[in-house]
């Protein structure tokens, strides 16, 4: 038998005197596709066929600019606003001159804080879809998007668990003797509401996106084990909060709990439910004179409350999630179907007939 190799054309089906005519071979058989592998969510950059190492590192560099770029034109902005109005201009020197000692409770002061902080979503958002290293919606979720079925469930939760929590700890304030007066006369108090509910949302969403998100997949992209990408955006997050011992700690326990559950439930709807819910309800609180929303210093009584408090909404949601079978991984697109070579030309011999059927 001759097997004619390619690239020369097949012989002609018109055999010479005395030849047999040629034919195909037996199929070549095609190599099993190879399924993609589901991935938790710190690992999620990796499902996408552009992915490099370096890639992720240039999604933040971008950001950082981006982030750069817009705080300067908005400074621009407030600095011109400020020179007509005084009293915009204290509060913004406020802001700028002195982070130690902010008072959060005046709403242009809000505002300028807020405004800091929401500005990242927009800006994480934007550098990962100009980079293209992945899908923008892998930020939040396996499924590639907000469940926001989840997201209201894990809200009611925190909602939940913090009024237990807050309640009792009123309380156990009157039962001590400490009085509990809530100011509903205070000068700003719907302004710092409607504040409130408008910015404090998209505040605690952004910090979700940067520090829960962008920074747990790309060190996710890097080391396999979730403890690295949980544990390791912790100390950042730590030093945008200006804090005593005891309001570090309980900011770290926070981030620990959230990075936790944005790995155990595939995405970032509890750790942005605890964070919203948690954020307004004190802010909330502050705007009726019943909490300090500008106090820096804590103690190891508000620490623990808050670790059980938190520890609390963690074991909820985990419960919660088992038995709604929360996804926790991704679910890759199924393998393109390889196609089988057909087998090669034979130009068999007078001792070499083609198979008859």
């Amino acid at each position: 038998m001759n097997t004619i190799p390619p690239p020369y054309p097949p012989p002609a089906h018109d055999p010479q005197p005395g030849a047999h005519p040629a034919y195909r071979g037996p199929v070549v058989p095609a190599p099993a596709p190879v399924p993609a592998e589901p991935l938790e969510y710190h690992r999620l950059a990796r499902t996408y066929g552009a992915y490099r190492w370096w890639k992720p590192l240039m999604v933040g560099l971008i950001a950082l600019g981006l982030y750069v770029g817009i705080m300067l034109l908005a400074g621009i902005v407030f600095v011109v606003a400020a020179l007509g109005n005084p009293e915009l201009e204290a509060s913004m020197d406020a802001v700028v001159m002195d982070t130690t000692n902010i008072d959060m409770s005046d709403p242009a002061v809000f505002i300028l804080s807020m405004a800091t902080l929401v500005v990242m979503l927009p800006v994480i958002l934007l550098a990962t879809r100009m980079m293209n290293v992945q899908k923008v919606g892998s930020l939040t979720s396996v499924t590639g998007r907000m469940r926001w079925g989840w997201l209201g469930q894990c809200m009611a939760v925190a909602l939940a668990v913090l009024a237990l929590s807050f309640g009792l700890s009123f309380a156990l304030d009157a039962m001590a003797g400490r009085g509990i007066a809530p100011d509903f006369n205070a000068p700003d108090m719907w302004m710092m509401l409607i504040l409130t509910l408008l910015l404090v949302p998209f505040q605690a969403t952004a910090e979700e996106y940067v520090f829960r998100g962008y920074l747990m997949q790309l060190i996710g992209g890097w080391l396999r084990h979730p403890a690295f990408a949980i544990l390791l955006p912790i100390p950042l997050f730590m030093a945008g909060h200006l804090y005593d011992i005891y309001g570090q700690l309980d900011v770290g326990f926070f981030a620990l709990a959230a990075g936790w559950l944005a790995w155990r439930t595939g995405g970032l709807e509890a750790a942005i439910a605890l964070h919203v819910v948690n954020n307004s309800v004190i802010f909330g609180l502050g705007a009726i004179g019943l909490v300090d929303v500008s106090a820096t210093e804590s103690d190891l009584p508000s620490l623990i409350a808050s670790i059980i408090t938190t520890s609390v909404f963690v074991l909820v949601i985990v419960k919660l999630a088992n038995k709604r079978n929360i996804q926790r991984r991704s679910v890759p697109p199924a393998p393109a179907p390889v196609l089988a070579a057909p087998g090669p030309w034979v130009q068999p011999g007078p001792w070499d007939a083609p198979p008859q059927h």
